[in-house]
């Protein structure tokens, strides 16, 4: 009599409740990042109004940097060559941006400038589309354009193309080709090695940008106090975290939960800023918000 032929157990796999945790962990971190870039309007603009813009950056992202490359030194010498060439090309697309939309801002209205860089919310699932082959259910599109509206009623006091207006577009392109890579290269093991080389070419970019006309430091110890939480926590914890959560989650997904930025930015200049709730901010708040429910009531797989 022939002996059974005893076949090794297939691997357990995953449930898909863990999935879904993990998906969720990393959309409320993205939550968590926007609250800390919109808590950085208040403090942003008084710094400025004492040093100039692009000299604020450089110090601010050459802090951060330094930060990760201390901290995270081992995981960035881990990554693998391929993956430290895709982080220097995400730092400098995101450094580019950083400088565009600084140029543009200079000659744009912030409300109007907030409004055209929160449209790589529109952008992200167009570029996916078109680099990516990436095709976005029809609830995505709903998100999409709710956001957008969402986001018209927050910041927008009338509206007109000009320059300024060009060159903060051309800056939400790049924000958004930034998400898209980011979704497409990241993962969760080397998310700390590629966020800290990302920042490390942001760094180069924005002290290359602000050398012509010399680097002006903070003035002020508050300054300074201002500059180390944009630095630390606002630069180098939200993109490690950034960096992470996009290894979970599509990039209009993410793109859109991003735009919770703005609805931040409302808040805290209505608790820390003095200015008053309006139905403006309440409606667009809600509008983002919604836009985000919808999207998280989409499955992942159709993003």
């Amino acid at each position: 009599m022939t002996e059974p032929v005893l076949r090794p157990e297939s691997p357990p796999v995953p449930p898909r409740a863990d999935s879904r945790r993990t998906a969720a962990a990393a959309a409320a971190g993205l939550v968590a990042v926007t609250a800390v870039w919109g808590s950085t309007f208040v403090l942003i603009k008084d710094v400025v109004a004492t040093m100039p813009v692009a000299d604020f950056l450089a110090v601010r992202f050459t802090i951060a940097a330094a930060v990760l490359a201390v901290v995270f030194w081992r995981p960035m010498r881990r990554l693998p060559r391929p993956q430290v060439n895709r982080a220097l090309a995400l730092g400098v697309v995101y450094g580019v941006a950083q400088v565009l939309q600084t140029l543009g801002l200079a000659v744009t209205p912030a409300a109007v400038s907030g409004f055209v860089t929160g449209m790589y919310v529109v952008l992200t699932p167009l570029i996916g589309a078109v680099v990516l082959r990436q095709r976005a259910p029809s609830t995505t599109w709903l998100a999409v354009a709710m956001s957008t509206v969402g986001l018209a009623l927050l910041a927008l006091r009338g509206f007109s193309a000009g320059t300024g207006e060009l060159l903060v577009l051309a800056s939400a392109a790049l924000y958004a080709l930034h998400i898209v890579g980011l979704g497409a290269w990241s993962g969760a093991k080397d998310a700390l090695g590629l966020a800290t080389v990302q920042m490390v070419a942001i760094a180069a970019l924005c002290t290359v940008a602000a050398l012509p006309g010399g680097v002006t430091l903070p003035a002020s110890g508050g300054a300074w106090l201002a500059v180390l939480y944009t630095a630390v926590l606002a630069g180098a914890g939200t993109l490690v975290v950034q960096t992470w959560a996009q290894a979970h989650l599509s990039a209009t997904r993410a793109a859109i939960i991003m735009t919770m930025e703005p609805v931040f930015a409302a808040l805290f200049a209505v608790l820390l800023g003095g200015e008053h709730l309006t139905w403006r901010m309440l409606g667009g708040g809600l509008l983002v918000l919604a836009a985000m429910y919808v999207v998280e009531l989409t499955p992942e797989r159709s993003s």
